[in-house]
């Protein structure tokens, strides 16, 4: 069966009393049983029975068991947020004196975790550029628990050889896990790919127009650590339990999720496109042929480049005066919106991390992100040609 076909006819996991075609909202703690060993197997994770919603919760079951079969996984868990997701994958693998390989071209946020905050618990990170093999077989040791990556990097939009990435984790027994927020995971096989651990921000293309926080963490079974480590440990000891509305949200969102994607990657590439016959403009898009990922993008992504693009100007001050130009385009943070979103990540997302190492992680202070909605492409052009106009004519 079509995957479309089948998130829009994903069946509950129990039938519904009033034969309801979308799943309810359970906003309830906890549940009654009909007797103590009912209670006891569903406390022991022995029967899927819910027990209390800061760990399961029948709506919010429903969307991991939708994304569990178009994907394949042995397991799903949906957290509250992408970074609650992210921080719950790497700690279900991670502990004092292991080591995380990953890249300088990392989510401001996901970086800091990994180089601050695991830090203080005796975790090292070592970065590495991961689009070279040699380098990265180089730092990867016995104590690496994983080599970490974005699959499209924010903002540097840098893609990696993922099969090359997955063969040097899997040889020194580590796991690979993957951000693959960038490209939905129905056009893209992780799992043939190498993946141990698919992470995603489902607050971007699955909520369904920036309707609700999220983030999934798919399991494909081939990292004992999160089998074992991830609801016992991370979900029952941290929280961060995705919210039972939030999953209603986005389980609507998943049974359009391909006619939305669809629409706005080709709008990304209409824009894109448009856009790079400004020679005073540099256009990053790996739907681009001319883009230096373009040909390893295609293979990895089943053709597919997602909706995110950045433009590169001369000079910061052009970035800003494009910015309070725009007139359609919405200043704003997230990605893949139903609206068409552009910032200036150097003093917004990264704003906070000290200049030197933002130069290091290549976020340029020349950079504006742009995430491409559904609105007619000719329309967002038009926007950013004259917001463009104005941001240039004082250069």
């Amino acid at each position: 069966m079509d995957k479309n076909t089948s998130a829009i006819h994903s069946p509950f996991p129990r039938p519904d009393a009033y034969g309801a075609l979308a799943m309810p909202v359970y906003h309830c703690l906890a549940y009654e049983f009909p007797d103590h060993q009912a209670m006891i197997d569903s406390f022991t994770q022995v029967s899927d029975d819910p027990d209390y919603s800061r760990v399961t919760n029948p709506t919010v079951i429903h969307l991991e068991q939708m994304v569990r079969r178009l994907t394949g996984a042995t397991d799903v868990v949906a957290f509250t947020s992408g970074m609650a997701a992210i921080s719950a994958a790497v700690m279900a693998v991670a502990g004092a004196g292991r080591r995380v390989v990953t890249s300088r071209h990392l989510f401001g946020n996901t970086y800091l975790l990994l180089t601050r905050t695991l830090a203080r618990f005796g975790v090292e990170t070592v970065l590495a550029d991961l689009t070279d093999p040699e380098e990265v077989r180089r730092v990867v040791n016995d104590r690496t628990c994983c080599i970490y990556l974005e699959t499209i990097t924010n903002p540097q939009m840098e893609v990696a050889d993922i099969r090359a990435l997955a063969d040097i984790a899997h040889a020194a027994g580590a796991a690979l896990l993957a951000d693959t927020t960038m490209i939905p995971f129905i056009y893209t096989d992780a799992r043939a790919l190498g993946v141990d651990v698919e992470i995603l921000s489902s607050t971007k293309y699955i909520s369904g127009g920036a309707t609700s926080l999220g983030g999934l963490v798919i399991d494909y079974g081939t990292c004992p650590d999160m089998a074992r480590n991830l609801r016992k440990d991370m979900l029952m000891n941290l929280g961060g339990y995705m919210t039972p509305h939030a999953a209603y949200m986005q389980t609507l969102g998943m049974e359009t999720l391909s006619t939305r994607y669809e629409a706005q990657e080709r709008n990304a590439m209409a824009v894109a496109t448009a856009l790079s016959h400004r020679p005073e403009v540099k256009v990053c898009y790996p739907g681009l042929p001319d883009n230096p990922y373009h040909e390893l993008a295609a293979r990895q992504f089943g053709g597919h480049f997602g909706a995110m693009l950045t433009l590169t100007l001369p000079s910061q001050e052009a970035c800003f005066r494009m910015i309070d130009a725009l007139k359609l385009v919405r200043r704003a943070t997230n990605l893949f919106d139903n609206r068409s979103l552009a910032i200036h990540p150097a003093s917004t997302i990264f704003g906070t991390i000290d200049a030197d190492t933002r130069r290091a992680m290549d976020v340029s202070e020349l950079l504006i992100r742009l995430s491409i909605g559904l609105e007619n492409p000719a329309d967002v052009i038009a926007d950013l040609n004259q917001a463009l106009d104005i941001a240039l004519s004082r250069n």
